[in-house]
């Protein structure tokens, strides 16, 4: 399992666009195939800055979605919102505990 987490900071006036937006799209993103899991953090200190974390079962899943419209209509519409440049990992869950 892939899990992709991206780090976005946005001007404190696009917050509320930015939360309707992901409002609207969520469940969109969540029934790409191979998405297993969608998630949205808010930091505590800094409230202008939010984290996404997805599950994938693979690389090329998340790919697939990268490249598709959805993506690009997402992406377009999210990166005119940032304060600061967006940070992104992909990375391979190693152990989780619930």
């Amino acid at each position: 399992m892939l899990v992709r987490i991206v780090k976005m900071g946005f001007h404190p006036e696009n917050i509320e666009t930015f939360l309707a937006d992901f409002e609207e799209k969520k469940e969109y993103i969540r029934k790409s195939p191979g998405c297993r899991l969608l998630e949205l953090y808010k930091g505590q200190q800094d409230k202008t800055i939010f984290f996404t974390y997805s599950y994938w079962d693979s690389e090329e899943d998340l790919n697939n979605y990268r490249n598709s419209k959805l993506f690009k209509d997402v992406w377009s519409r999210t990166k005119v919102l940032f304060n600061k440049k967006p940070e992104a990992w992909s990375v391979d869950k190693v152990v989780s505990l619930q």
